[in-house]
């Protein structure tokens, strides 16, 4: 392998991680007031030293629940030799299943909705909806084991290692969706994750490419394309909102296209 190629598949998984570590602190902060007067004081907010995620609170350097699916699933190609669905949802299942780190009260999949509020944030990871979602399935026996519903960010956020194992080779895409199902079975999530996978196989292959979005559109665009979904017509629309958006800074973007959201 060339060292260059190898050094991009290795950086986008170093790379991915370092980055989720590295917003970890400040994450789910969805008041833009109290995120602006945290950085006020201090304004580099990777790896902030005053965790204020709202939600949850862990140290500085450690791995969002985001993070820590991609951890589990590069432990599991590594240990596989290759992505083995039934070993990835025992990993899962063993990683943020009963007596883990994420089994609290909090994050108990069956608590009541109808119970009082916790006291936040906790101390300690959270489990989220699709992580709910695919331990109940698991305890069921289902063999779909996905959340149908969730459609978060944890499918593209945990996609580099597959991304980065099968880089360039024709199952690409068929691996990053058969992972992508393991706890999110939503099309939406899938679709989305289908498109990132794509950037991320490029920038491996390719390295920095200001085309990259016209090459991906391109992808999208083709009717013989690999593992289409019914709803890539609606990503490359959103594609196309990107670009029509790049000069514009997150303080501007954020306020006229999210202010909805």
């Amino acid at each position: 392998m060339a060292p260059v190629l190898s050094e991009r598949i290795l950086g986008s998984i170093v790379g991915s991680a370092v980055a989720d570590a590295a917003a970890q602190p400040l994450h789910w902060i969805y008041d833009l007031q109290k995120l602006n007067a945290i950085l006020a004081g201090e304004p580099s907010p990777e790896f902030h030293p005053h965790p204020a995620n709202p939600f949850y609170r862990r140290e500085t350097g450690q791995q969002s629940c985001y993070g820590d699916q991609a951890y589990v699933l590069l432990e599991s190609l590594s240990e596989c030799g290759g992505l083995n669905v039934h070993d990835l949802k025992q990993r899962f299942y063993k990683f943020f299943g009963p007596r883990s780190e994420y089994d609290t009260p909090v994050n108990d999949p069956s608590r009541d909705k109808g119970s009082p509020r916790p006291q936040l944030p906790i101390s300690g990871p959270w489990r989220h909806a699709s992580l709910k979602s695919f331990l109940k399935n698991m305890d069921a026996g289902r063999e779909e084991t996905g959340c149908d519903i969730d459609n978060q960010i944890d499918g593209i956020t945990k996609l580099a290692p597959v991304v980065a194992l099968y880089a360039g080779k024709p199952e690409m895409l068929e691996k990053v969706e058969d992972a992508t199902r393991v706890t999110q079975n939503n099309d939406m999530c899938v679709t989305v994750t289908l498109a990132a996978a794509r950037f991320l196989e490029h920038y491996i292959l390719n390295g920095p490419d200001p085309k990259a979005l016209d090459s991906v559109l391109e992808q999208l665009n083709d009717p013989s394309r690999k593992n289409p979904q019914e709803l890539d017509r609606t990503v490359i629309g959103h594609i196309h909102q990107v670009k029509e958006n790049l000069l514009k800074t997150p303080q501007e973007l954020i306020p006229a296209v999210f202010s909805n959201a």
